[in-house]
């Protein structure tokens, strides 16, 4: 599976979820490690603990797909599902802003979401973040 494809699944998968603010992040120009950075937000600990649980078990029962590393935890509100080619962040909003990956890698080009088979764009933004790090409804 090429790795933009990989990078579009870990997105819907998250979006199966309600993950928030999905963002995919084409890196392939500005890292020699990964092509893709898929970013997400949940609200709790088991929010977090869906969509890691999500992602990792459809990519292996639809694909016989594993991260070859999975670091961080629910409890420390950041998971990080590397598929080598494909990065996978999951984290809780207010790290998602202390750590701002957006931003570090500002200069990525942002993959839009696929079309389903009604033509409608995937994704949710349920909410977002201002610059002042608040979520807004």
């Amino acid at each position: 599976m090429d790795s933009k494809k990989l990078a579009q699944l870990c997105r819907e998968f998250a979006d199966n979820k309600k993950a928030e603010n999905v963002v995919v992040l084409d890196v392939r120009d500005l890292s020699s490690v990964t092509d893709y950075f898929v970013i997400a937000s949940g609200t709790s600990e088991p929010h977090l603990r869906a969509i890691v649980e999500e992602i990792t078990g459809q990519l292996r029962d639809l694909y016989e797909l594993r991260p070859a590393r999975r670091d961080g935890s629910v409890h420390g509100a950041w998971v990080v599902l590397d598929f080598f080619d494909v990065i996978v962040h999951l984290m809780r909003a207010e790290v998602r802003v202390r750590y701002d990956l957006e931003g570090l890698w500002g200069d990525a080009a942002r993959v839009k979401p696929r079309k389903n088979s009604t033509g409608k764009t995937q994704g949710r933004k349920l909410r977002e973040i201002s610059s002042e790090g608040r979520l807004v409804d």
